[in-house]
């Protein structure tokens, strides 16, 4: 496959990388690694842009946005695919008022539409929603699952793209244009959207709106496993008809879509994340009903974990972060001190094997930084992913107690506190309630798949190593 960038492309850095050396050293991406470039190709980057303009700049930028160093902002209207090559195709089982509201939502100029009704109970219902709005309609007589039903779609359309759009969501004004526009780049097979909240009514519906595990975040990414986004939801994505073969496995009902990004980030296919692009989500906000959804994510786990070793952790670690992760969870003022000690190790260390001009200096901040990722993936494991074991714990020790009961204040209060400025967020209390419910519900259901899979696969963290990628 060509995989050669329009010229017109342009590309700006991503804001958490780090820049060194006169633009020669670029440290970041997904997975962290360090990229180092010509003074050449460094001059080529203006003010943390780069623009396509010729073979040279084009595999530049291509190394850049293959390591998840640099994003697509803006392509040439020529390589922009359109609307008329989209196929939307909408899974629907009973919910006859959101089918209606997602059709009536959807851009004018669409290659086609089509309804899978996945055995609804009231099928003339969906087919009356779907013929006024001049979709063509498939129907499952008996239920077979989301993922069957997408595929039943996706195996009748005739376009170059498909869009998956969930029954439960509205995409919002002008959310087509930037997935499209990522497709410029012939080497992408799926683009996903943000997912936010459609409404937030009461306390759960309010911490859905800031904290609800479709929302990917505000900032551009390659989606890469073991990163900061490691999948996107099937909630809403478009997908290049060529790329994903027959599309989801029938035999998963749970994390299907975790499964697709994996089998195609496997085949070396590139897929990004676009929050230009949103899509809002009716969550769930009835307790049990919410709960349980929880739960039901976590069961994912497992089957996962078989089908693509290593690649869905628990935590991702390498032998400094493991030694303060136990460390901190310690608690005693010495292993605090043993942790900066090995801290201050692991930096001299990395500062004597980095080619930059203040080794040092940047060991220093790449540790920091690796650091704050530590003690997050540690206060997760204690409150998420190994409740089990920490609640065991504290049964029996003083101290185990005093320790999670800390962790758990302290990390829902620092992530209440970071969404400050995000509308719809809950008060501390309720936020804290429904922060420790959901990491409850998701390590239930994470240690049950484990259990009925007969499997610590999905429990077993995973170890790293820095990735240094080859000069540009």
């Amino acid at each position: 496959m060509d995989d050669r960038l329009p010229d017109g492309m342009r590309i700006v850095l991503d804001r958490h990388a780090m820049v060194t050396d006169d633009g020669t050293a670029l440290f970041g991406g997904a997975p962290p690694r360090m990229l180092r470039l010509t003074p050449a190709a460094a001059a080529r980057i203006e003010d943390g842009a780069l623009e396509v303009r010729d073979a040279l700049s084009a595999k530049l930028a291509r190394r850049l946005l293959d390591a998840g160093i640099a994003h697509p902002v803006a392509e040439p209207a020529s390589a922009i695919p359109p609307a008329s090559d989209v196929t939307v195709v909408v899974p629907v089982k009973d919910r006859v008022d959101g089918l209606a509201r997602l059709l009536a939502a959807l851009p004018a100029g669409l290659g086609a539409t089509i309804v899978v009704d996945d055995g609804s109970a009231d099928a003339a219902a969906i087919r009356a929603v779907a013929e006024r709005a001049g979709a063509r309609l498939l129907r499952h007589e008996v239920a077979k699952g989301p993922a069957a039903a997408r595929n039943a779609g996706l195996a009748a359309a005739r376009t170059p793209l498909v869009a998956f759009l969930d029954s439960d969501v509205v995409p919002q004004p002008g959310w087509l244009e930037p997935l499209l526009a990522r497709f410029a780049d012939p080497a992408v097979a799926l683009v996903a959207p943000r997912v936010v909240a459609l409404g937030g009514d009461g306390w759960l519906g309010g911490y859905e709106s800031v904290r609800s595990s479709l929302d990917q975040g505000p900032d551009p990414a390659l989606v890469v496993p073991k990163s900061r986004v490691a999948y996107v939801p099937s909630a809403a994505l478009v997908v290049r008809r060529d790329a994903v073969g027959a599309g989801f496995d029938e035999r998963m009902h749970v994390a299907e879509d975790v499964d697709l990004v994996l089998r195609l980030h496997e085949a070396g296919l590139r897929l990004r994340y676009e929050p230009a692009s949103r899509v809002a989500h009716e969550h769930r906000t009835n307790p049990r009903d919410w709960w349980l959804r929880k739960a039901f994510y976590g069961t994912g786990a497992a089957p996962l974990s078989l089908r693509h070793p290593g690649q869905v952790p628990p935590m991702v670690l390498n032998t400094w972060s493991a030694a303060v992760s136990l460390l901190l969870l310690r608690g005693r003022p010495w292993s605090v001190v043993a942790a900066l000690a090995v801290l201050a190790g692991a930096t001299e260390q990395l500062a004597r094997k980095l080619p930059v001009r203040e080794p040092r200096r940047t060991a220093a901040r790449l540790i920091g930084l690796g650091a704050l990722g530590t003690v997050q993936q540690t206060a997760d494991a204690v409150t998420r992913h190994y409740w089990p074991i920490a609640l065991a714990a504290a049964l029996v020790s003083r101290r185990a107690r005093r320790t999670v009961a800390l962790i758990a204040l302290a990390e829902g209060v620092v992530d209440w506190w970071r969404k400050r400025d995000a509308p719809g967020r809950p008060g501390l209390l309720g936020y804290l309630v429904a922060r420790r419910l959901d990491d409850l519900a998701y390590g239930g259901g994470l240690w049950w798949g484990a259990i009925r899979h007969r499997t610590v696969a999905p429990l077993r963290p995973v170890g790293t190593g820095p990735d240094r990628s080859p000069d540009a």
